[in-house]
């Protein structure tokens, strides 16, 4: 008895903002050594009037057209851009979606870690009995927190939403996980206006900060550098405890999918790690940091391309601080 992830879809908004176009709003800056550097080539941000929601309800939509709605009895819903303070979205989204009355619905407050915590809430709920098939939803529109002269955040975040299905299954398809939370890092990435400490301010002060960089305190703020040095100095030992927790070594996962942060830091910890490039997935190109999707829509592509079941390593890490990560198995079916 166990739990597997059964399909993931995965939706864009429909404005593509590409390198060249940023380049036209920051001319002084090398977008061609960035793609280079970063691999990002383009992002997608919603229109001032879109919303996650909006996003969520499309890749949900489309998870549905070949997934039985009616099976579903439990709604994950992970999101850092949620459409209200309260109620909770993933009651709202049951409601738009038509879903039975009799099901959960909870939403959780992660960023870049938000995928594979869900992963392991789904499988706890169907292996404790209390569900048997899981939506679990990834939604982010960064770009509504992005300031018009926050060049470094503006080049690496887009907007995404990803529909997840966890079921019941014969066989446990998911492994084990683990954890990390460091919140004394908790302002190294941050919107510190717009909730209960602090309100949004009217006019609120440019800060400079990096390059060049502007951003005010109603505004999305990374500390590049800090977060950085976290991710390397956590992440991979902790992706090494996680193969030991499940009993693989290095070189006999299939596949490893972290979150889609950036190239460079990809590339640091795979050599840091000593995992074969054509074992380490990279999918920044389109799309950039979509947050809470990138694993989700990692595996999806890459699951067009395998022709057997795999065994995948995933890793999730960025604010909170917050990190988590475990075993799954895949097929090309996804």
């Amino acid at each position: 008895m166990g739990a597997t992830i059964k399909a993931i879809e995965y939706v864009f908004p429909k404005q593509k903002i590409s390198n060249d176009d940023l380049q036209k709003q920051f001319p002084d800056y090398d977008f061609a050594k960035f793609e280079d550097k970063v691999g990002i080539k383009n992002r997608y941000w919603v229109e001032e009037n879109e919303t996650a929601f909006d996003l969520a309800k499309k890749a949900c939509s489309k998870l549905f057209e070949n997934c039985n709605k009616n099976d579903i009895d439990y709604i994950l819903y992970c999101t850092q851009s949620p459409e209200y303070f309260l109620p909770t979205t993933a009651c709202i989204l049951q409601g738009e979606l038509g879903l039975r009355k009799n099901i959960g619905a909870f939403d959780f407050n992660l960023g870049c870690s938000g995928f594979t915590y869900g992963v392991s809430f789904a499988k706890a709920l169907i292996n404790s009995g209390q569900a048997k098939n899981i939506l679990l939803v990834t939604a982010e529109t960064y770009s509504k927190y992005l300031h018009p002269k926050d060049r470094s955040n503006r080049a690496i975040f887009g907007d995404a939403a990803a529909a997840t299905l966890i079921s019941f299954s014969e066989e446990e398809n998911i492994g084990e996980f683990l954890f990390g939370t460091d919140g004394s890092g908790y302002d190294k990435l941050i919107v510190r206006n717009g909730a209960s400490k602090f309100p949004l301010e009217e006019n609120p002060s440019e800060i400079e900060y990096g390059t060049e960089n502007k951003y005010t305190n109603n505004h999305l703020y990374m500390n590049g550098p800090e977060v950085f040095n976290f991710t390397n100095e956590v992440i991979p030992d902790f992706t090494k405890e996680v193969l030991a927790k499940n009993n693989i070594e290095t070189d006999n996962a299939s596949q490893y999918v972290f979150h889609q942060a950036n190239k460079f830091m990809l590339n640091f910890m795979r050599k840091k790690l000593k995992i074969n490039p054509e074992k380490f997935y990279i999918n920044l190109e389109d799309g950039g940091n979509t947050v809470s999707c990138t694993i989700p829509i990692a595996l999806k592509k890459y699951s067009q391309s395998i022709k057997t079941s795999q065994n995948i390593i995933i890793i999730g890490f960025g604010v909170g601080l917050s990190w988590s990560g475990g075993l799954i198995n895949i097929n090309n079916k996804l």
